[in-house]
């Protein structure tokens, strides 16, 4: 199959499944070519665009789009001349969904039955398109290794206001005024749009004087080491797809819990799952409080349901299959 492949923003969450499709079709990368022309450079690369996207769309089966967002946007306002599959993570639903021509669109993966409901009901004519495939890890790289409670909890994310780092910090000064052992792992580097939030951050730390049980790391590259310093690993987001960190961090062996956004209970157990602070602080304790045989239990558990749900191998199929679904349906109309 010609399976043309466009993607802009984050590689973080394709890199697997696209070595898997790049092994079994003829794959090409979109690209969008730049002008070296200072003089009207954007006009010229906007007609560049549309061009190249018209020529991209018009020489493959099908087009496999990792993020439904501005590639998207602009591909289903051409003829339709391919196959186009997309894979909706969460915050195009917001920024990008009300500019595509969803009527061009084949066939919609969605990461998680919460975000097929939302999609569903703000565009009830495409029902029938969505298909779930949750996101996922490798289960190689993130490897369970057991380690004696230490009291390290983590959380790791782009330090902005929706994942709630800030509230995490305050509800920590709490918990280690009751426990001494505990100590907060911050990994994640602040984002070019929320600055002042990391600015924040950096002042509530000093001001309750939690400088040396806090540990901020910037950005996290090899997070597959950094998940074994960790016992308890939070999710503290008021929105989330379906975030892969806690998948991570269940394949590596932590004990996860996490706020109970929409969604939230696809990826830990219902007993994992809290509302408020205090009910966060008293599962955190309740854990702390285990005899350490249970500890290592209860942690042996959240590798076993990662391996459950979040293989990356099941999604690399899935995907793999709704593209060749596509693909076929075209072959024979």
């Amino acid at each position: 199959m010609r399976l043309g492949i466009a993607i802009e923003e984050t590689w973080d969450f394709f890199h697997e499944i696209y070595a898997d499709l790049q092994a079994r079709h003829e794959t090409t990368l979109f690209t969008r070519r730049k002008s070296p022309f200072n003089v009207a450079r954007t006009r010229i690369e906007g007609l560049l665009f549309r061009r190249d996207m018209a020529a991209f769309l018009a020489a493959h089966e099908v087009v496999f789009f990792e993020w439904a967002s501005q590639l998207l946007a602009a591909a289903t306002h051409f003829p339709k001349r391919c196959g186009i599959v997309t894979r909706l993570h969460r915050y195009e639903l917001y920024d990008w969904a009300d500019r595509i021509n969803w009527d061009a669109v084949d066939r919609v993966i969605l990461v998680s039955r919460a975000k097929e409901q939302e999609f569903r009901a703000r565009f009830p004519d495409q029902a029938q398109k969505t298909f779930v495939s949750s996101p996922s890890t490798s289960l190689e790289r993130f490897s369970y290794r057991a380690k004696p409670f230490s009291g390290d909890i983590g959380i790791l994310c782009h330090l902005t206001p929706r994942k709630r780092v800030y509230d995490t910090v305050l509800a920590f000064y709490e918990l280690a005024q009751q426990d001494d052992r505990l100590h907060l792992h911050i990994g994640g580097g602040p984002h070019v749009a929320h600055g002042d939030y990391y600015t924040a951050l950096l002042h509530l730390i000093e001001s309750t004087g939690l400088a040396d049980r806090v540990t901020l790391y910037g950005h996290v590259k090899e997070t597959w080491d950094w998940y074994h310093k960790i016992d308890i690993f939070l999710s503290n987001s008021y929105s989330e797809g379906l975030q892969v960190a806690p998948m991570e961090a269940m394949a590596s062996g932590c004990f996860c819990l996490s706020h109970r956004w929409h969604g939230a209970e696809e990826l830990v157990p219902a007993e994992n799952l809290f509302l408020t602070t205090r009910e966060m602080q008293e599962k955190i304790l309740a854990f702390c409080a285990l005899p350490e045989s249970e500890k290592q239990a209860q942690r042996a558990a959240m590798r076993q349901l990662a391996c459950e749900r979040f293989d990356i191998r099941k999604t690399i199929a899935e995907i793999g299959q709704v593209i060749e679904d596509v693909a076929a349906g075209r072959h024979t109309a």
